[in-house]
């Protein structure tokens, strides 16, 4: 794990003196702009988010450092244990270098298949960030269906993705990915 440290970035806890920068990122036209919650979240809505789901069970939450410094949050939400099963979302920071998303991706997978032991993660994308479906994809998530017209977005409903990895296709794929995100990394 020491080189996938180094060149991929590390998960870890997000520290309370970090609630504000993350609240800056989130509150980014960029990254508000896919999310399900679009307004400008007050400070003091974010620190009682916080506080509703620091130590809830069925919700882990990171931050993304690489370099030593902090570029963007892991969520992982409606977790099963009896399940095994989870879904889970990021963003990265406004100013985070190309290919954050991809080494933010490769960590959250093995963190969910190592560390929680998950059978399936899932997530859903509004279907105008094609970015990220596609980046989804090239993980191995397969589209397991589309939620039509499921969600308001200024006054028009748009289509939401439901997309879903199980742990023995990140297993086959991990190798591959690893290898070009290596490669990507000039290493």
């Amino acid at each position: 794990m020491g080189v996938e440290m180094e060149l991929f970035g590390q998960l870890r806890d997000i520290h309370a003196d970090e609630l504000k920068l993350m609240l800056s990122w989130r509150n980014a036209p960029a990254v508000r702009a896919n999310m399900y919650t679009r307004h400008e979240i007050s400070l003091k809505e974010h620190l009682a988010w916080w506080e509703r789901v620091a130590n809830r069970a069925d919700q882990k939450y990171f931050m993304y450092e690489l370099e030593g410094r902090p570029a963007g949050v892991v969520a992982f939400n409606e977790i099963s244990i009896s399940d095994a099963i989870s879904s889970w979302a990021f963003y990265a920071a406004p100013d985070a270098p190309k290919g954050t998303g991809s080494k933010m991706e490769f960590l959250a997978l093995d963190y969910a298949f190592d560390k929680m032991c998950l059978h399936k993660l899932s997530c859903e994308v509004l279907a105008f960030n094609s970015t990220v479906i596609k980046l989804h994809q090239k993980f191995n998530f397969q589209v397991e269906g589309i939620l039509r017209e499921h969600h308001r977005v200024e006054g028009k409903f748009v289509d939401v993705y439901r997309l879903g990895i199980l742990d023995r296709e990140w297993e086959a794929h991990r190798s591959f990915m690893r290898e070009k995100l290596t490669k990507l990394s000039g290493r």
